[in-house]
């Protein structure tokens, strides 16, 4: 039997929303909304962070909180620290971004699943574009995979490209994959993919899943038919609250 347990970058400083995880959404720090939601359905979660008054808000609600360097590059580095500082015995250790109250316990579960396949050294998920337009923003990068489900590529620009057709169709005629960034690894593989430089295909896309596949790793992606409201921006928590009423009404 598997062993997981689920890690949340947590990290004050953000350009574009300074501490967005202490936000309250819904009467409650946004941080502690995906804290209940990954608990739900794993019996041992973590927050890392680097700011104290995260760490504070955690242990106020009740959570587990591991203090982490300021210096580092990506969430996935942090929760490296994290996971050392642990000493945990998990087998896979998932990577929940702290800017996402509203992943679903669904999800969890089919990240988990994905390492029923021993092939399988980093899982993520994808979900169906309902539109060209949502496709086309390079904010949401796409990712196309091979017929077993595992990641050949993933690309701000809309791949794979439809020759002889027009766009507005494309949608009628491949299922473009959007990629949502929720993580698992094997603990083996987070310690040796922490230790890798930055390649030449990441720093084209800024896109760091890149860096493991230009190095060989197998990236298994599992399919979700959920929606989720992450928050970057002020204007995000705002949609959030919205969408919150919406679930609860």
């Amino acid at each position: 039997m598997m062993k997981f347990i689920a890690i949340i970058p947590a990290r004050y400083a953000s350009t574009r929303f300074p501490g967005k995880p202490l936000a309250i959404l819904g009467g409650k720090p946004v941080i502690q909304r995906v804290y209940e939601q990954a608990i739900s359905v794993l019996p041992e979660v973590y927050v890392a962070t680097d700011d104290e008054r995260i760490f504070q808000a955690v242990e106020a609600f009740g959570g587990q909180v591991i203090m982490t360097r300021t210096d580092h590059k990506s969430g996935t580095d942090r929760i490296e620290e994290a996971a050392s500082k642990i000493n945990t015995d998990a087998d896979v250790i998932i990577n929940i971004q702290g800017d996402e109250p509203f992943v679903q316990a669904s999800q969890i579960k089919t990240l988990m699943q994905l390492f029923e396949n021993t092939e399988t050294q980093i899982g993520t998920l994808g979900k169906h574009f309902e539109t060209i337009e949502a496709a086309n923003n390079p904010n949401s990068p796409k990712i196309v995979t091979d017929q077993r489900g595992f990641a050949l590529y993933f690309s701000r620009s809309v791949i794979p490209y439809l020759r002889g057709q027009e766009q507005a169709t494309w949608l009628s005629h491949f299922p473009y994959l959007k990629h949502l960034g929720i993580y698992a690894y094997r603990r083996e593989v987070l310690r040796e993919v922490t230790q890798l430089p930055q390649s030449p295909l990441e720093k084209a896309e800024s896109l760091e899943q890149l860096r493991w596949l230009e190095n060989g790793y197998r990236i298994r992606v599992g399919i979700t038919n959920v929606e989720t409201v992450g928050i970057d921006t002020p204007e995000d928590l705002q949609r959030a609250e919205e969408f919150l009423k919406q679930m609860q009404a």
